[in-house]
């Protein structure tokens, strides 16, 4: 008996396409938590200017200071908010309005140069374990970090080939180059916002102080006073 066998088609199975699942967007940019001293909220002020005066001709990059910086949804989940004290990323679209530095939303820009401003209670942190997520995670190109109560506390680092960080060797006076930069970072003595102290400074390749605006401005006023004295002008007396 002949036996009729009917061909089936074999089942189609449905795959669905994989979609990632989108970053997160409820993302806080204000802790409310205060910075560890007021010397040290200058000393952010100061070297995120700094650089805007050095860079006066640029737009294609982003100085930040204080501000969140976000790069895994691990990150988001267990509310690791904190940022570097100041980071500059470069070769991107400087003129964009930024509430923080969002990795997912910059291309998967992580910042160039990151600099910590030291204190009793995050030395060991910014020298360990923010230290390993720098170099490891971030590969950002130099590290920096510096006790803005303590001149001879200057530290500083730059990815090797290896991808760890080799200590950069300081200058005659204490500096350290920065080569991403293109830029001295030292220390300068002096008395900003009636505060005195040791502050962290920019440098040009010169070895020139990089001027904030305020500085920049008393500079030319005094150059133009010398002027009028040099050619007989009498200047006029308060």
């Amino acid at each position: 008996m002949s036996v009729k066998v009917e061909e089936q088609n074999p089942k189609t199975q449905s795959i669905e396409e994989f979609v990632p699942s989108p970053p997160p967007t409820n993302l806080i940019f204000d802790d409310g938590e205060p910075l560890e001293s007021n010397r040290h909220r200058i000393a952010i002020n100061v070297l995120i200017e700094s650089l805007h005066e050095a860079y006066r001709e640029r737009d294609d990059y982003f100085a930040g200071g204080n501000m969140f910086l976000y790069f895994s949804r691990s990150q988001v989940k267990n509310k690791d908010f904190r940022g570097p004290d100041f980071f500059v990323v470069l070769d991107v679209d400087g003129t964009r309005e930024r509430q923080g530095w969002v990795i997912w939303d910059e291309q998967g820009r992580y910042p160039d140069v990151v600099i910590e401003l030291l204190s009793p209670s995050t030395a060991s942190t910014d020298l360990a374990e923010k230290r390993v997520l720098y170099e490891r995670t971030f590969r950002t190109r130099n590290y920096f970090v510096y006790d803005p109560f303590d001149p001879e506390s200057l530290q500083g680092w730059r990815l090797g080939a290896n991808g760890r960080y080799e200590a950069l060797t300081p200058s005659d006076r204490g500096w350290l180059w920065c080569d991403n930069l293109g830029l001295w970072l030292g220390t300068w003595e002096g008395t900003i916002l009636r505060e005195t102290a040791s502050w962290l400074r920019f440098y040009d390749p010169e070895e020139n102080l990089v001027l904030l605006g305020e500085e920049r401005e008393r500079e030319r006023a005094d150059r133009l006073a010398q002027l009028l004295i040099d050619n007989g002008i009498e200047l006029p007396h308060d």
